[in-house]
């Protein structure tokens, strides 16, 4: 019996690990995360491997995740992964106090947030036929290039004010 397997949200070619409850606020987990998007794993890894953060240490583990879910549960190809989504979220947030002068206490928020890092396979597909580049393009079509942007007039002088 048992319940009906969800259906797969993700594409083909996609795999994807949650890391929860990471002990950072979600601006600061953000940072890192924004280092790693859209890059390839093998790069991400070694951002992370020598980030002076602390939490680039867990997102390592949580994309290395994410490449062992796409390696064994996908039969995707691991050279050919980049980094195309990496989610930041707000987690649970712990409440304390913090004991200050004349008997008063101030409000401390300890936050906890979330990462969703998603891989996607991505074939670089070599290609033979070489394009020329916008300059050499540009003249072989015969255009012509301005040498020099046109002068700007001179501002018009206001009259000083005379003193009497």
């Amino acid at each position: 019996m048992g319940k009906e397997s969800r259906a797969r949200v993700l594409k083909d070619h996609q795999a994807m690990a949650i890391g929860r409850n990471i002990r950072v606020s979600p601006r600061k987990l953000n940072l890192v995360a924004q280092s790693i998007r859209g890059k390839r794993v093998d790069y991400a890894i070694n951002q992370l491997s020598f980030s002076p953060k602390r939490i680039a240490k867990d997102v390592k583990k949580i994309l290395q995740s994410a490449i062992a879910n796409a390696e064994n549960n996908h039969d995707l190809d691991v050279d050919d992964l980049i980094v195309s989504q990496a989610h930041v979220g707000k987690n649970l947030v712990m409440k304390r106090f913090h004991a200050r002068g004349r008997g008063n206490s101030a409000g401390v928020e300890k936050f906890f947030s979330q990462i969703t890092i998603v891989v996607e396979e991505k074939r670089e597909e070599k290609k033979s036929d070489a394009k020329p580049d916008a300059k050499s393009g540009a003249k072989a079509e015969g255009k012509k290039s301005p040498g020099k942007a046109p002068a700007k007039k001179a501002a018009a002088k206001k009259p000083a004010k005379e003193k009497k």
